[in-house]
Order: structure tokens, then C-alpha cells, then sequence
């Protein structure tokens, strides 16, 4: 990996601390990072959150202090956090006036928003891509598959919202008729809702990602190696919810790193990006096939991280944000991460979010270790469902294998009480035939 980095010139945090309490301004659009909001002010830094969706209006009341015009803050802030994509805009204009940000810019929010530019941008600096095709209506689809017989992933593309990405078809058939299929059943209804989509050449292996802290000017270390887990039910069975959970461990750079991540090395200093990059990718035998960047804070990746990094994040946040070359301190092992939640997620349903909103969450043990906010409220020192999502919490758990990981955070899983709360119970379990084959292939060495 291409650092400048010596003994002279870097900043540890175990070489320097922030003596003085700094002020931080997180903003977003929905209910997103509070967790990391609240680590923050535990950490005894002043923080302010602003969340512009109506629906989410009470979430973290009694946790955090929010405002109604984040703006209004900005000469306030020591650091402005924007915690999703869509701030880019903003995030390059507060940067180029010397403010400290974390958080996207044009270029990134472009990578992860715009499908067909993000994959350009992989193929222009040397990524391995599969084949895709793009497409603007049906029926050329349908044809080209049946010219093109094999099996195919379906995905919208363009500008793609976040509700637009559960839209998504993993073909089995080899000759595509599955896919064929569900073009022509879903063509006209799709056609109201998609004016551009993808057909990606499908590849069989690990599903892995990997992601690292970009402080403006180069990566930070160690690296994340993450395995995302996003349909509802074990077994990978149902709708994509966005995450259901993740195993992750953190890693020096190693082979998935060097052929994706850092290929866009030069791309994000040019773009002043800050913040966390993740590329997810298919690995088999052939090679390492980058599919998509997310360029913000994952959820619950941020959750899970912060089980695994041991220095303070108030600190770490202010570091990145100064575009210090830093390392940080990380526990050796495994982290997982499960989210628990209630009706009507993954959907949105006022009837069922009326039903769950303000139900007590009960916790058997007063010990809230590995308990992270997901969308809640304190009222009366009693943590009760907010929002309108259902995404009520991530529990976390660390250890040093996959096994004693799983067993303690299902063991902290059973020890909160929520009405019809649900979560995947195989968060981690393809680890022993996933890590495997990546060993085999030398992408983990």
C-alpha cells in the first residue's frame, strides 16, 4: 500500500490526545447515526443532531440534543458530520471554507448513487468488472438474453434511490430463462418505477467486502474485511431489508484491498472525500469482482465497528477530519453485529408503525454492553421504539473465533424483550465454509 508513513510523521492516538471537549454537528436526512452521535458525547464532547425526515422527529429524544436548522451550526461546529449520501454538495462547499467535515462529495455521493458511473469509475482504474450491460426499456433486455443465453444479475441502475435497491434478481437458470421470466411477468410495472437497469454477467463465490476510514489524503489502518448478511430471514431467504446483520474483522491490506479499494486511492483525494469508503465484491478462483462502493458510514456496519475499535471516536472523528495520517487501535478476533426489529420493516406501513411505536424495550440485564441505539427514544429513563422504521437495535459482540463471537452476542440477543421482535439467527455461520476459500484463493494472506 502507497503510504507516507513513518515513525516521524504519524499521528497515533496512543502518541497524542485532544485535551479539550470538541463540538460536533451531525446531520441527516434520516435517523442514521446516533449511535456513533451518542458514543461521541459519552466520550464528554458536545454534540448536536439534526434529522430533516418528519417521521423520524422523535427519534433519540433523550439521548441527544437536536435542532430544526442544522446551518444555523455550522460556525458552532468544531467537526460537521454528514452521515449519508446527498451531502456532497454541501460537504465540498463547508471543506473548501476550511470547515472540518466527515462525509461524502460530489464524486462519491456519484459512486454509490449513480450504479452505471460507479462501475465506469471501477473499469477506468483498473478494477477487474464483470460484464453489464445497460438498458432503458424491457423488451431489448428480454432479446438480448435471448441471443445471450446465461445467467444474469438484474438490477436498476442510473441514479438509484434506496428503496429502488431492494428491486434486485439474482438469476439461477444458465440459459437466463428465470430472468426472462420475471422481465416479462414485472415489465410493466417496473417500467413506471425504473427508466434505467442493468444486466450484470453473474458470478458464483464469497460475497465479501472491504472498507477503510479515508482521511482526505490516504487510507487509514488496519482495514475492514466485512460479510454483509441483507435478506430478512436465515438462509438468505426473502426481501433485501439494506442489513440484517455482519461478521467483520479488521486486517492489514491484503489482495481484495490492493485490486479494489485502492485503485480509487487518487479519486477520493481529488474529490477531498472523508469518511468511510466500502467496496462489496464476488470472489472466486477467476478473481475479485468489485460490485457496487458505499461511500458513508454502513448500517449497522457503523454499529459493529464500534465494538471493535478500542480508541475514542470523538478523537478519531476529529483526526480524520484534519486529514492526519493516523492509524487506530483495533480488539484482534471477530465482531458481529445483528439488528432486531419489529413490523412493518423492511416495508413502510402506518398502520403497523402506529401499532409498535412507543412499546417499551426490556432489557433482563442492566448491563447495555453491545446494545446500540437503532431507532428509539428515552422517555422517563425507559428506551421505547421512535421513528417509523422498526429498526429498533444492533447488539454487537466481539471474540477470537467466529463461534465464541456468535454464541455471546445470541446470548446478549436473549436478554432484551421486545413485542414480535424478529432477527437473523445465522449472522456469521458461512464463515467456516467462506474463509476457507478465500484462504485457498490467497486473498486473506
Amino acid at each position: 500500500m502507497e503510504r507516507n508513513h513513518t515513525k516521524n510523521n504519524n499521528h497515533s492516538f496512543q502518541n497524542e490526545r485532544i485535551l479539550t471537549p470538541k463540538k460536533f454537528l451531525f446531520v441527516s436526512f434520516e435517523s442514521l447515526s446516533g449511535d456513533l452521535a451518542w458514543q461521541v458525547k459519552k466520550e464528554g464532547h458536545e454534540v448536536k443532531v439534526f434529522i430533516k425526515s418528519p417521521e423520524n422527529k422523535d427519534v433519540y429524544d433523550g439521548f441527544l440534543e437536536k435542532v430544526d436548522n442544522w446551518k444555523k451550526f455550522i460556525k458552532w461546529a468544531d467537526v460537521i458530520v454528514f452521515d449519508d449520501v446527498g451531502f456532497g454538495s454541501e460537504a465540498d462547499s463547508l471543506r473548501s471554507k476550511g470547515k472540518l467535515v466527515v462525509g461524502g462529495s460530489r464524486y462519491t455521493d456519484k459512486l454509490e448513487e449513480d450504479r452505471e458511473f460507479g462501475q465506469n469509475e471501477m473499469k477506468r482504474v483498473g478494477m477487474s468488472n464483470l460484464p453489464h450491460w445497460d438498458f432503458d426499456d424491457f423488451d431489448s433486455a428480454i432479446d438480448f438474453i435471448k441471443k445471450n443465453p446465461g445467467s444474469y444479475v438484474f438490477k436498476p441502475s442510473g441514479t438509484v434511490s434506496s428503496d429502488q435497491k431492494g428491486i434486485l434478481f439474482l438469476g439461477q437458470d444458465e440459459d437466463g430463462k428465470d430472468i426472462i421470466e420475471i422481465l416479462e411477468q414485472n415489465k410493466k410495472v417496473w417500467a413506471r418505477k425504473i427508466r434505467k437497469f442493468q444486466l450484470q454477467k453473474m458470478a458464483v463465490g464469497v460475497e465479501v467486502a472491504v472498507g477503510a476510514f479515508f482521511n482526505g489524503k490516504d487510507f487509514a489502518l488496519p482495514l475492514n474485511i466485512n460479510f454483509e448478511h441483507k435478506k430478512l430471514f436465515p438462509g438468505d431467504i426473502g426481501p433485501y431489508t439494506g442489513e440484517m446483520g455482519t461478521l467483520m474483522y479488521w486486517s492489514p491490506p491484503n489482495e481484495i484491498f490492493n485490486s479494489t479499494l485502492l485503485k480509487i486511492k487518487e479519486d477520493l483525494v481529488k474529490s477531498g472525500y472523508v469518511g468511510y469508503i466500502d467496496i462489496n465484491c464476488i470472489a472466486n478462483a477467476k478473481g475479485i469482482y468489485p460490485l457496487e462502493f458505499t461511500a458513508r458510514f454502513g448500517y449497522p456496519t457503523i454499529s459493529i465497528q464500534m465494538e471493535g475499535v478500542i480508541e475514542p471516536w470523538g478523537d478519531f472523528l476529529y483526526r480524520l477530519a484534519k486529514h492526519e495520517a493516523i492509524e487506530f487501535k483495533t480488539k484482534r478476533g471477530f465482531q458481529i453485529g445483528v439488528v432486531v426489529a419489529v413490523p412493518p420493516f423492511p416495508y413502510e406501513d402506518k398502520k403497523e408503525t402506529f401499532i409498535y411505536k412507543d412499546l417499551s424495550i426490556i432489557f433482563k440485564k442492566q448491563n447495555l454492553e453491545g446494545v446500540h441505539l437503532g431507532d428509539v427514544k428515552l422517555i422517563h429513563n425507559v428506551w421505547v421504539i421512535a421513528g417509523d422504521s422498526g429498526y429498533v437495535l444492533v447488539i454487537t459482540a466481539s471474540g477470537s473465533t467466529v463461534e465464541e463471537t456468535r454464541r455471546q452476542v445470541y446470548a446478549r440477543l436473549k436478554t432484551i424483550l421486545i413485542q414480535n421482535m424478529y432477527y437473523r439467527t445465522d449472522i456469521g455461520f458461512k464463515w467456516f465454509s467462506d474463509s476457507d476459500r478465500l484462504q485457498t484463493w490467497g486473498y486473506l494472506h
